[in-house]
């Protein structure tokens, strides 16, 4: 079964929750993915630790230094989600990290080793897209992994619909400039040309929209002009100085989906 295409078809408002492997302890990728789907997050988006994350901001860069620290890196992740599809059966579980660990891990390896513990897709911010498409693409085809790419205020429509084309699962859609857990907000008026000119594009896979989403009111906001949002940075933060970070991060799920 297709995760993602079924997630999409079957809900709205779609919330994606991203968490850091092996933070706020090295054993808690599991017990978090089960207690975040058991709260209501709809997609799963895992981040692999890196030392140097272009995209990530203060807090989510703070969650890697701390799981790298743990111990954590790509094969003991691999082993942890080993218990991912019994915990988590049906939902869409999302790789997000940069390429240098995967080149070094060697791609063809990776991408084998994600599908076999059921990982959807990967997201990696800082791959090209000519060297995805020369070099990568096909190798995760045949593992059956779907990549997401990131659309900014600042892609051209070209470029947008050359990422549609590609695609096979949704489109993210970087909510204004600047890294992850951003606190200056974009303008409004800006940011809501952004998302009618992408609305008008009349793309062909569906979109979440990420970067600076804290809060339930955020989260209404963005499901206004896509089929969910992604928040991160947030979630790291309601994890920090817990007792029991799965009941946390169930907590924090709750508020966010409340009707």
């Amino acid at each position: 079964m297709d995760r993602i295409k079924h997630a999409f078809a079957s809900k709205t408002n779609l919330l994606n929750t991203y968490f850091t492997a092996g933070y706020p302890s090295l054993h808690d990728t599991i017990p978090l993915a089960k207690a975040l789907v058991e709260a209501g997050a709809d997609i799963l988006e895992i981040g692999m630790p890196f030392s140097d994350p272009l995209a990530d901001g203060p807090i989510i860069q703070g969650s890697s230094s701390v799981a790298l620290a743990n111990g954590m890196n790509l094969p003991v992740l691999f082993e942890q989600l080993k218990g991912l599809r019994a915990a988590v059966p049906e939902t869409p579980v999302l790789l997000m990290g940069y390429l240098n660990p995967v080149m070094q891990f060697g791609v063809e390896e990776f991408c084998r080793q994600a599908a076999a513990v059921g990982i959807d897709g990967l997201i990696l911010p800082d791959l090209p897209l000519a060297e995805y498409e020369e070099f990568y693409q096909e190798t995760f085809k045949k593992y059956g992994l779907k990549a997401v790419f990131l659309i900014t205020p600042q892609t051209s429509e070209e470029r947008i619909r050359r990422l549609d084309n590609l695609s096979e699962a949704f489109l993210y859609l970087v909510s204004g400039p600047g890294t992850t857990g951003g606190t200056t907000l974009p303008d409004a008026v800006v940011q809501e040309q952004y998302f009618e000119r992408i609305a008008a594009l009349k793309l062909r896979n569906p979109r979440l929209i990420g970067f600076g989403i804290a809060d339930k009111a955020g989260f209404d906001r963005a499901c206004q002009h896509a089929e969910g949002a992604i928040i991160g940075s947030a979630l790291i933060r309601a994890l920090e100085d817990v007792d029991d970070a799965p009941a946390a991060a169930g907590r924090f799920v709750r508020v966010i989906k409340q009707a």
